[in-house]
């Protein structure tokens, strides 16, 4: 998605939960704990993927796509395919997305990354509103103030 900026991947961490459940310091009941809603969620707008559970290795994970920003209003927390996500990031300024992983046999989930969207994220769009910002108007008002 050509607006995606501030991504924050996650594999270290999910690679430490992965250590410690082999070691035995956790247990499976610990990590593979999806509550109805995100099994819901994965049914029903997830996006499923080639990569195997890391628990049970019987079922390819889905990526489900939750978005919250100030501009989604009540919409804010609610799961979304992939496929809406650029339309959302035309038509809003800025709005985060959290990507969870989910076995749908296992009940594993984790956070698998982070990252904004949004037309802020846009060359040009930037300048101008920045301009917008300092001055309080847009660049034509501040030129046909000046004539």
């Amino acid at each position: 998605m050509r607006t995606q900026r501030q991504v924050v991947d996650y594999s270290l961490q999910k690679r430490a939960v992965l250590r410690e459940l082999l070691t035995g310091r956790i247990g499976t009941y610990d990590v593979c704990d999806a509550s109805p809603y995100l099994k819901n969620a994965a049914r029903f707008h997830g996006e499923p993927t080639d990569e195997r559970c890391p628990i049970c290795r019987s079922e390819n994970l889905i990526h489900v796509h939750y978005i919250y920003g100030d501009e989604l209003k009540q919409s804010a927390g609610q799961a979304r395919t992939r496929a809406e996500l650029p339309v959302l990031a035309m038509t809003l300024r800025e709005f985060q997305v959290f990507v969870v992983e989910v076995c749908p046999g296992c009940d594993w989930n984790h956070l698998v990354e982070q990252f904004l969207l949004g037309r802020d994220g846009l060359v040009g769009t930037e300048d101008a509103a920045e301009q917008e910002a300092a001055t309080g108007s847009t660049p034509r008002r501040r030129r046909e103030a000046q004539r």
